[in-house]
């Protein structure tokens, strides 16, 4: 079957690259700092013609209808423009240049022009990361609508999320991209899909794609839940210097440089550096000693006249110490303050060095390939305590989990329009393959990090995954698409087993199709109904236990709702959505077990809002209810720990070119199980924050403050079953990890 596909692929590719004609094309190019404008929608008046430019902010016209005569352009950011192609003026490459001018987006300016391939979210997403503040990394994530999440090891280690009713630990149930870069790590020494994030310098995001469920050709392991890719700037406005001050010792410095000077009318080409350092000893009584320093080179530019290359190059390093999570006796009975710790030699280091070479290639016969080679080094090292005392009364229960890891992978993508049945049609195609190469991945237990008491687990990993996919979007009128697709994944496993010298194996694939609906009933309103079979892998040392039998666990998914725009200042987008997921096998990092999974069942209801109350001052909400449960089990025993039932985030926005910014968002967590029957529970929570900034010309000034009503909360919770030094017997109980307190931080940047 993947060698037959694969052949299928590498047919298309071929037959539709033979196939060339001359075509016309249009660059939207920003007025003011004459660098191509992406993800602009370009559409006739009947929407016979409608495609989003890409990030050379190039459209082929190939498709364009010869009845018609002019393009309306729209876009988040941009003035809405309708132009007569009369009025263009092509050159001997038949490509006109037209100028957008930037603006505060209006939601009056908004229209409904969502796709499968775009995603239905898409028009929510571009509104929010271009009006909204990104306050710190953390922010990043919190773009997408009822995503939460919690930190509960330090400012150092990957945030655990919470997204329709999973709790996904670290990334088991979403697959998370930086510029096409795998932010996931399977089989990793703390847990399955482990995703930190902290390599990203907020200040350098352009856009954040996302979408929900299990529906997306092109998303393999791990897109479940949902999806998130991250997209970094390929030009930089201007040169900018940013620093930050804060409570609890709190310093961060950022700046960005352009390392080549512009030539001409449009910069087609960019390399800029950009870096980051970040120091704080955090709000905890076990100061934190945080520190994080990233850099990021990039170049993006046209290498001919229809080829552009885009070269990136990042760094992370980061170290700190943590508080862990502490249970409510000891904070009951005064043994430690709410902010305490039981251990404070917890914490860790990682590093993170990225390599990636993309490039595009616009086929006269208005086809697109894209090929992108990458590397990653990684390192891990961290020091837990979960339990304190049950397994060694003696040395105590801390543990190291640690591995190096080198991260090889391709990803290609072909894309073509074309005529099917007589009806317009895109098709895509591609090849995904990723070979992780992981030595030394340990767990052992330890006294104050110095001291090796146990060794757990020790062992070298070998994991590949190929992965191959295609789709047909078939328009079959004005107001109807539909797109079918599917997916083919393989995976080969290998375990060196340092400890009893044994080296186990697995092989395992699955076949995911997929099939999306969307009716367009006006530019007001879109309806959509998707379906699709996901998957996540499991940790090799339990995938070559079960000789590959059931360790990739698929995932059957269904969404039906819709996006609507009422009047001109409020969108609302809908969805009711079901997922269900079969058997599996969960390697618990922190004890080097496999536990067996069950299957479960999810379906909820979400709902967005996002409306204009006056110019330049918006207001938000998203709502996510949903009811996650295991099956084949009591119904009193049925509920899955930690799992957000309800959930809600908003807030208010003011937000101009010039002058006084400003923001006041809440974050709503609902009460949820800690255990099975539901006898114990995580306690919800609601905060508030606010940022406040001034921009001038050349400049801009602000305040942010987390947690304004200084509300005491905690941010993860686990029922836990652990044993203090003192005590005769463990106790079962929440253990916790105390979220933010009021916490203000001062920033200036510099434009030049």
């Amino acid at each position: 079957m993947s060698r037959f596909l694969l052949c299928l692929f590498l047919f298309f590719i071929s037959f539709r690259v033979q196939a060339q004609s001359t075509v016309k094309g249009i660059y939207l190019v920003n007025e003011i700092a004459k660098t191509p404008v992406p993800d602009i929608t370009v559409y006739t008046a009947d929407y016979s013609f409608a495609k989003i430019s890409d990030e050379n902010g190039f459209v082929s016209l190939k498709e364009f209808p010869s009845q018609q005569t002019a393009l309306n352009i729209t876009g988040i950011g941009f003035e809405t423009q309708t132009i007569s192609l009369s009025d263009l003026s092509f050159n001997q490459n038949y490509i006109a240049v037209i100028v957008l001018k930037p603006k505060i987006t209006s939601l009056s300016d908004v229209v409904v022009t969502a796709s499968s391939k775009a995603g239905i979210f898409k028009t929510i997403g571009a509104l929010d990361i271009h009006l909204r503040p990104i306050i710190n990394s953390q922010e990043i994530l919190r773009l997408v609508p009822g995503l939460f999440i919690g930190q509960h090891a330090g400012g150092g280690k990957a945030e655990q999320i919470f997204l329709r009713g999973f709790d996904l630990d670290h990334g088991t149930d979403i697959n998370l991209t930086v510029d096409g870069l795998p932010v996931n790590m399977v089989s990793h020494s703390h847990g399955q899909g482990y995703a930190d994030l902290h390599f990203v310098i907020p200040e350098l995001i352009e856009k954040v794609n996302f979408n929900k469920g299990s529906y997306y050709s092109d998303k393999g392991n791990l897109a479940t839940a949902g999806y998130v890719e991250f997209k970094t700037k390929n030009y930089l406005k201007q040169n900018f210097i940013k620093t930050e001050a804060g409570q609890f010792n709190t310093f961060r410095a950022i700046t960005g440089v352009n390392l080549l000077k512009q030539k001409n009318f449009i910069q087609n080409q960019s390399l800029y550096f950009a870096g980051e350092a970040s120091f704080t000893n955090g709000y905890f009584e076990n100061p934190q000693h945080f520190k994080r320093f990233n850099g990021m080179l990039k170049y993006h530019g046209q290498t001919g006249k229809k080829s552009s290359t885009t070269i990136l190059l990042s760094a992370l390093s980061s170290q700190w110490n943590a508080s862990g999570q502490i249970p409510d006796r000891a904070v009951a009975d005064g043994t430690i303050g709410f902010y305490g710790a039981i251990d404070n030699n917890e914490g860790g280091k990682t590093s993170r060095y990225n390599a990636s070479v993309e490039i595009m290639h616009n086929f006269s016969n208005g086809g697109t390939l894209r090929n992108q080679l990458f590397y990653s080094r990684y390192q891990f090292e961290l020091y837990s305590n979960f339990t304190f005392f049950k397994e060694d009364p003696v040395n105590g229960d801390q543990i190291r989990q640690k591995e190096a890891r080198n991260i090889f992978g391709y990803n290609s993508t072909y894309q073509q329009e074309h005529k099917l049945f007589n009806k317009t049609a895109q098709f895509t195609t591609g090849v995904q393959i990723r070979f992780d190469a992981i030595d030394n991945i340990e767990l052992s237990r330890t006294k104050n990090r110095s001291t090796t008491t146990a060794a757990l687990m020790l062992g070298n990993i070998r994991e590949l995954n190929g992965g191959i996919y295609a789709q047909e979007k078939i328009i079959l009128n004005k107001k109807l698409d539909i797109t079918a697709g599917a997916r083919v994944d393989h995976f080969a496993n290998e375990y060196d087993n340092k400890l009893s010298s044994e080296i186990l194996y697995s092989y395992s694939g699955i076949v995911s199709p997929k099939l999306n609906f969307n009716y367009r009933i006006n530019d007001k309103i879109q309806l959509y109904w998707y379906n699709g079979r996901g998957f996540h892998s499991n940790d090799t040392r339990a995938a070559v236990l079960q000789n590959g039998r059931e360790v990739v666990t698929p995932a059957w998914g269904s969404d039906i709702g819709g996006i609507l725009k009422i009047g001109k200042k409020t969108i609302v987008q809908t969805a009711l959505w079901h997922l269900r997921m079969k058997q599996e096998f969960v390697y618990v990092g922190d004890e080097g077990v496999v536990e067996l999974g069950g299957q479960t069942r999810r379906y909820g209801w979400d709902l967005s809002v996002r409306y204009e109350l006056m110019k330049n001052f918006f207001a938000d909400a998203d709502f996510s209810l949903c009811n996650p449960r295991a099956l084949h089990v009591k119904k009193s025993e049925s509920y899955i720990p930690l799992a957000p039932r309800f959930s809600s985030t908003g807030g208010f926005l003011y937000r101009k070119e010039k002058g006084l910014n400003g923001s006041l968002r809440y974050r709503w967590m609902a009460n949820r199980p800690a255990n099975e029957d539901n006898s114990v529970v995580a306690k919800g929570y609601f905060i508030t924050d606010a940022a406040v900034n001034y921009s001038g010309k050349n400049w801009e000034t602000g305040i942010s403050v987390q947690n304004i009503f200084n509300v005491r909360w905690k941010e993860t919770q686990f029922d836990t079953e652990s044993r203090l030094q003192n005590e005769p017997v463990s106790v079962s109980e929440i253990h916790f990890t105390p979220g933010t307190p009021f916490f203000a931080r001062l920033s200036f940047s510099f434009f030049f």
